[in-house]
């Protein structure tokens, strides 16, 4: 997982939503379709514009919508090793109540959580849930957010390959944007024990994209920023390219999420283990210092074969049979190849969460 700093690294590709370029970028994003070719030049010319106009209005909500967080994580955070302790991030407001969305992985292990609005003020906020299931966060200011609409969310079913799109980070004096375009729409399965059946690509890529808020022409939310890819179009095409989790896939856990604080199908079995296909196996890269793998004495380099006797050649197999149990704590059985020889090692998972550290108190 990567975190670049929005602060640091933005290459300032973007525009200001509301600055005086606003009304060229509207003009390439509201081109209409091609049957408005039938109707007559001055009926064409008002809808134009009252669309446009529309669109204008609905992408600075959008923009308005936009914040930054700013996250410490407790002292000795695990998460740190990967993420760092000081992260730097964006959401969206996506609640009347001020509740805002972004990447779960911003906020693990969070001691302290501020959102920078666009009129520079600094709030203190809490984190409402985070979900491994889908990577989704959700965050609330302790202090009420003024003046800013939610955004409403979309679905991806009608989204087409080289559709514009628009991605904006949140910043002081007002939300960033960059133009992008949907590469694909298909699943992702990360190398740290995540996967989700539908995942957005885009390109070109932003390098502010941790928890970046992805548009479409009409100011809705498609998803939430979570990592730069070399293969945006696809395996073994090199395409640098940002992944985006869907939105979709909060609608039917929202109100789970802000009751529990996460999800169900987040309570699940880990190993600790980073993993990647090569050669057509699953091969570990990475074991977590403080995770079950490294307790049953897996290490980097080994090839996992089967998962309870199951053969697995891919994240997304490897992954699936280890959450086809209905608990957390469970003892999983993989087999492998450590070197010539192969093995049957029994590893007892657990449920990640009770091993992340949290703030004092708490």
């Amino acid at each position: 997982m990567h975190n670049p700093s929005f602060a640091q690294r933005s290459t300032r590709l973007v525009r200001r939503l509301r600055d005086r370029c606003a009304g060229l970028l509207l003009a390439v994003l509201a081109v209409l379709p091609a049957a408005q070719a039938a109707r007559p030049a001055s009926v064409a010319t008002s809808v134009d514009a009252t669309r446009a106009d529309a669109r204008v209005q609905a992408l600075q909500r959008a923009g308005d919508a936009v914040v930054a967080l700013q996250v410490t994580a407790t002292e000795g955070a695990i998460s740190a090793e990967n993420l760092g302790r000081q992260r730097s991030g964006s959401g969206v407001v996506i609640g009347a109540d001020g509740l805002i969305l972004t990447i779960g992985y911003l906020l693990l292990e969070a001691e302290t959580i501020e959102v920078l609005t666009q009129d520079d003020r600094r709030l203190p906020a809490r984190q409402v849930a985070y979900d491994l299931a889908t990577g989704f966060a959700l965050v609330r200011p302790l202090v009420p957010l003024r003046g800013i609409e939610p955004v409403p969310l979309a679905g991806v079913a009608e989204l087409q390959p080289g559709e514009p799109l628009l991605a904006a980070v949140g910043g002081s004096g007002g939300a960033e944007v960059a133009f992008t375009r949907l590469v694909a729409t298909r699943p992702f399965s990360g190398n740290w024990e995540y996967h989700i059946d539908v995942a957005l690509f885009t390109s070109p890529p932003i390098a502010n994209h941790s928890g970046a808020s992805l548009f479409n022409r009409d100011g809705e939310l498609l998803g939430i920023g979570s990592l730069l890819v070399r293969e945006a179009a696809g395996p073994d095409r090199v395409l640098p390219g940002n992944m985006f989790v869907p939105v979709e896939l909060l609608r039917p856990v929202l109100a789970e999420m802000q009751s529990t604080g996460r999800t169900r199908a987040s309570v699940r079995p880990w190993l600790g283990l980073s993993s990647l296909v090569r050669d057509g196996h699953v091969q570990i890269v990475r074991v977590d210092r403080s995770g079950p793998a490294l307790e049953a004495g897996l290490q980097p380099g080994d090839v996992v074969l089967a998962i309870d006797g199951v053969e697995v050649n891919t994240l997304e197999a490897f992954y699936k049979q280890l959450w086809r149990r209905p608990a957390a704590d469970a003892e999983v059985e993989l087999t492998v190849r450590q070197g010539l020889e192969v093995r049957r090692v029994k590893v007892h998972a657990i449920d990640r969460m009770q091993r992340l550290r949290k703030p004092e108190g708490i």
